[in-house]
């Protein structure tokens, strides 16, 4: 077996994986919420005005600061929303797993042993560590 087609393996596990499952059920979970969806639409709506507003010459200031107040309420009601919670919450383990899986893989690469090496072992110090170099 070559190294592309064990990789391929490797995106094959990374999938069954409770993170990934997690994530997924996640993010459907947030694409069915039509309350989030209307948010976020709004969001970007209230974004795309402050933008406008900017690029004038004569810049309202006092309207400025209005959109940009409503658009700090919105991202309140976003980040407010149980699915969007979860989202984030599963976002941030898949990327873990997913930063760890590559540090191990940038670790080996750099001669560490394939059995030992792991990102949660990494102290952050290169000091007296033989590991990554």
């Amino acid at each position: 077996m070559d190294i592309i087609e064990i990789t391929r393996e490797l995106g094959r596990a990374i999938q069954q994986d409770e993170c990934y499952s997690r994530y997924l059920l996640a993010k459907d979970a947030n694409d069915k919420d039509e309350e989030l969806q209307n948010l976020i639409g709004e969001f970007n709506l209230k974004r795309i005005a402050i933008n406008s507003e900017n690029s004038k010459a004569d810049k309202d200031q006092a309207r400025l600061g209005h959109l940009n107040e409503e658009l700090t309420q919105v991202y309140e009601r976003i980040m407010a929303n149980p699915h969007m919670q979860e989202y984030n919450a599963a976002k941030v383990a898949l990327d873990s797993l997913l930063q760890r899986v590559n540090t191990i893989i940038m670790m080996c690469a750099n001669g560490a042993d394939p059995d030992t090496a792991d990102a949660s072992a990494c102290s952050g110090s290169c000091d007296g560590c033989s590991s990554c170099s």
